[in-house]
């Protein structure tokens, strides 16, 4: 099982590294940090490790 770095999302370090290879940046923190700003992130409440 992938170790997790959004819960929200499912987005894995695997994920991301792909996600900047294909893009060169990191469209996932993008995604995540819009959603942060809209309340569509949750990760404080789902991530089992409280953060």
């Amino acid at each position: 099982m992938k170790e997790l770095i959004c819960h929200c999302f499912c987005y894995s370090a695997e994920d991301i590294k792909k996600d900047v290879l294909e893009n060169g940046r990191s469209t996932i923190f993008e995604r995540i940090m819009n959603e942060k700003k809209t309340g569509g992130c949750h990760c404080a409440d789902k991530n089992p490790k409280g953060r």
